[in-house]
């Protein structure tokens, strides 16, 4: 699971962010609201964490602004405001609610919760023009041809057509796609965009994976 953490105090996002690291999770951390706001536009997360009480531009604004954009990534706030006033403000933009000071056991159970609730909304197919891709079964299908891809394009795939209309950059492909401690070079992004694109577009009368000279990758139907 990949968690965005958007917390101002140090000291507390750094033991925050270890405890996630020991459970498996990947985590970015961003120290305020702007920082944060640029994360998450710019890569894909599966949970986040937001404080509310940010510098910059606060938790609940960060949010609200996420959501205009149709960034619906859950989110917990986290909080020391703790009145029942506070805790329905913060649920009206939120999908959780944790006060200060918390037991770590906690926050992992709410985070687990919304990755399992997300994960049960129906929306399992993505679709770009005449490319289907099924999120259950792993499938792709192109005008209904089915597309055998490894589990690698497949994670690529996936990261384009959910940005679709989007500029896809190597580094936001090299950060969700890869761990840390996997080998890589320069010309691996490269070459797998080049197979992916073999796949998806040869024989087909329409390009839709596409190279934006200078800036990255979009996959559009336009």
């Amino acid at each position: 699971m990949k968690v965005l953490l958007v917390e101002d105090d140090k000291k507390l996002a750094k033991i925050i962010e270890k405890g996630l690291k020991r459970q498996n999770f990947r985590v970015d951390v961003a120290e305020d609201g702007e920082e944060g706001l640029y994360l998450a536009r710019n890569n894909k997360y599966d949970v986040m964490i937001i404080d509310w009480m940010l510098p910059k531009l606060s938790g609940i604004d960060l949010i609200k602004t996420l959501r205009k954009e149709d960034i619906n990534t859950p989110t917990l706030i986290l909080t020391a405001k703790s009145d029942l006033d506070d805790k329905v403000e913060g649920l009206s933009v939120a999908d959780d609610y944790l006060t200060k000071p918390f037991e770590f056991e906690e926050l992992i159970a709410r985070l687990k919760a919304l990755f399992r609730r997300n994960k049960k909304l129906p929306e399992n197919i993505i679709k770009v023009g005449d490319l289907e891709m099924n999120l259950d079964t792993k499938e792709v299908k192109r005008a209904g041809k089915p597309i055998e891809l490894t589990a690698k394009q497949f994670e690529l795939l996936k990261l384009l057509m959910i940005n679709k209309n989007k500029i896809v950059t190597p580094e936001m492909i090299e950060e969700n796609l890869w761990e840390m401690n996997e080998e890589r070079d320069s010309n691996v992004i490269t070459a797998h965009i080049s197979y992916l694109r073999k796949k998806i577009d040869k024989g087909f009368d329409k390009e839709l994976l596409k190279t934006i000279r200078g800036m990255g990758y979009k996959i559009s139907d336009e």
